[in-house]
């Protein structure tokens, strides 16, 4: 098999970037997980935060004594170097006196002053230079003597300048690195040092010289350098050691928060048994026991909640049950008055429509109330299937249009060409939508109701507009519950039983849905299906928006 060079070339990038990739999304990762625990553990923020506060106060106070003893250092040897360089001075002139006034060789006298200077500085380990006359010749020009391997620009030129006036200057001295050579000059090293500056006068031609001392700090620099080592080492232990203390004492803390956390999950997953264990007297002890007692306290009022729920749904649905064989021998009653009404009196006659009507209402309302009693005991179940909402739209127009021309409305479809479908209970769907659309011509006063429907990928929906009394602030919230009205004084057009908006929110629920309602009042109301595609998806949004767009309220 041959392969080329180019093929093989473009596996190894797809290799390289696929390894790249991989190393990406592991630190990613990495990072997530960190961030993660950084955000839930009050116990790593406590501690983190704890130790960095304590590393800037131990370095802040680390540094001023530092600082503190490098001044006290310098300044103790600045006091040794000057007076050494004095009193070393001082000799060397005390001995140029001696010298006979007919003595006028200058470079002999410059031996002999220098050299035991040289000598001296040998053996108490600093180092001499010494140029002159002062005013006339500098270091770099030149002929000047000083101690073997020494590098003369050691001596700043700043010091020279403060000794460029003939024996118009006091001792004087400043800081610079004292460099030593090889024999071929090279630098070789290079050191802290003291360098002071002191002026004689030589007898054989009165001029001023200057001597420049330069005394090493070596001994100080190893003495900072051990005291600063020693601080850092002191330092990172007692931060070390604080970070531990601060572990240990906030994990006796969090520890019991952590205990309690657990347990408020399990009691809020329905483990009300679950309880904190106590122990000791403090404070965290106080605060388990009174959680215990809140956790008792809950316990027992959602039994009693249960068990009054249980016993209230158990007499709805025993009452609703119970109340059909009476009421179909009401039933057969009032058909039998009901077609013999011609017969009647007009008065008879009258009551025995009334009669019949206030029975429709009565079945329907026990119906209503079974309905929500299966609901309550968790008992409704959804009878899945492909369902077109459009279609249910039609449907619904065709079994309110009736009604609709008795209160003077008309019921009108918007509605793409294509089906809407939607995985979901065709009879709960089409329950829903009429519910929405009876209640829109109970509270409609005129204009048209308009039933909207359309969908996306994840959604579908129909929304059902009506131009009436609409909804007040708040109103939008209530609306859904049992037995609310709007307006307590409008008849009921339809005939409704107090119930239908809030068996169809249960419905919506159990579709794992929404339903929403809009409202103003002059401008009507909007109420708003949505349904997930597919079982079990998740609604992110609608397709139809909830404000309607003839609404002065911007749309969202």
């Amino acid at each position: 098999m041959v392969i080329s060079a180019d093929a093989s070339s473009d596996r190894s990038g797809t290799a390289a970037g696929d390894r790249a990739a991989d190393v990406r999304a592991r630190a990613a990762g990495v990072v997530r997980r960190a961030l993660t625990f950084w955000r839930r553990s009050i116990q790593a923020r406590v501690v983190v935060s704890v130790v960095l506060l304590s590393a800037l106060v131990i370095g802040i106070v680390g540094w001023f004594l530092v600082q503190q003893t490098r001044d006290g250092l310098l300044e103790q040897r600045e006091q040794a170097a000057v007076g050494e360089a004095t009193q070393v001075t001082a000799e060397a002139q005390d001995a140029l006196r001696g010298v006979s006034p007919t003595d006028t060789d200058v470079a002999p006298q410059l031996t002999e002053l220098v050299n035991p200077i040289i000598e001296l500085g040998d053996t108490r380990d600093f180092a001499v230079v010494l140029t002159g006359p002062a005013g006339d010749a500098r270091i770099a020009d030149g002929g000047v003597q000083y101690t073997s391997q020494l590098d003369t620009s050691s001596v700043p030129t700043s010091l020279e300048d403060h000794f460029a006036e003939p024996f118009g200057a006091t001792t004087a001295y400043t800081y610079t690195e004292l460099r030593r050579t090889d024999d071929d000059g090279n630098v070789v090293s290079s050191e802290p040092a003291i360098v002071v500056g002191s002026q004689v006068r030589l007898p054989a031609d009165s001029k001023t010289y200057t001597l420049y001392y330069l005394f090493p700090l070596t001994d100080e620099a190893r003495t900072l350098n051990l005291l600063t080592n020693a601080m850092i080492t002191a330092a990172s232990l007692l931060v070390l050691l604080v970070a531990g203390i601060t572990w240990l004492v906030t994990r006796q803390v969090v520890t019991p928060v952590r205990m309690a956390r657990r347990v408020a999950e399990r009691l809020a997953a329905g483990q009300l048994q679950e309880r904190l264990r106590v122990s000791g007297e403090d404070d965290l002890a106080r605060l388990a026991t009174s959680f215990n007692q809140m956790a008792t306290n809950l316990q027992r009022q959602i039994r009693q909640l249960e068990e009054l729920s249980r016993v209230q749904r158990r007499f709805v649905a025993d009452v609703s049950h119970e109340l059909r064989t009476p009421l179909t021998t009401v039933r057969m009653a009032g058909d039998v008055l009901h077609d013999a009404r011609k017969d009647f009196d007009p008065a008879t006659a009258r009551a025995a429509e009334l009669l019949q009507t206030e029975l429709d209402r009565f079945e329907g309302l026990l119906a209503d109330l079974l309905e929500i009693s299966r609901f309550d005991a968790g008992a409704a179940v959804l009878e899945i299937d492909d369902v077109n909402l459009v279609d249910v739209a039609h449907r619904i127009v065709s079994a309110t249009g009736a009604l609709a021309r008795q209160s003077g409305c008309r019921v009108l479809v918007e509605a793409p060409a294509h089906p809407c479908l939607a995985e979901a209970d065709v009879r709960r769907v089409e329950r829903i939508v009429r519910n929405l659309v009876t209640n829109a011509i109970d509270h409609a006063e005129s204009g048209d109701i308009v039933i909207r429907v359309d969908g996306d990928a994840h959604a579908a929906a129909i929304a059902v507009r009506d131009h009436g009394v609409g909804l007040g602030p708040g109103e939008s919230a209530l609306v859904f519950n049992r037995f609310w009205r709007a307006d307590p004084a409008r008849a009921r057009t339809s005939g409704g039983t107090g119930l239908g908006l809030s068996i169809s929110l249960e419905d919506t629920h159990l579709h794992g849905g929404w339903l929403q309602a809009w409202g103003r009042p002059g401008e009507g109301a909007q109420f708003r299906l949505t349904l997930p595609r597919h079982v079990g998806g998740v609604l992110r949004s609608s397709p139809v928006p909830l404000v309607p767009d003839d609404s002065r309220e911007p749309v969202r």
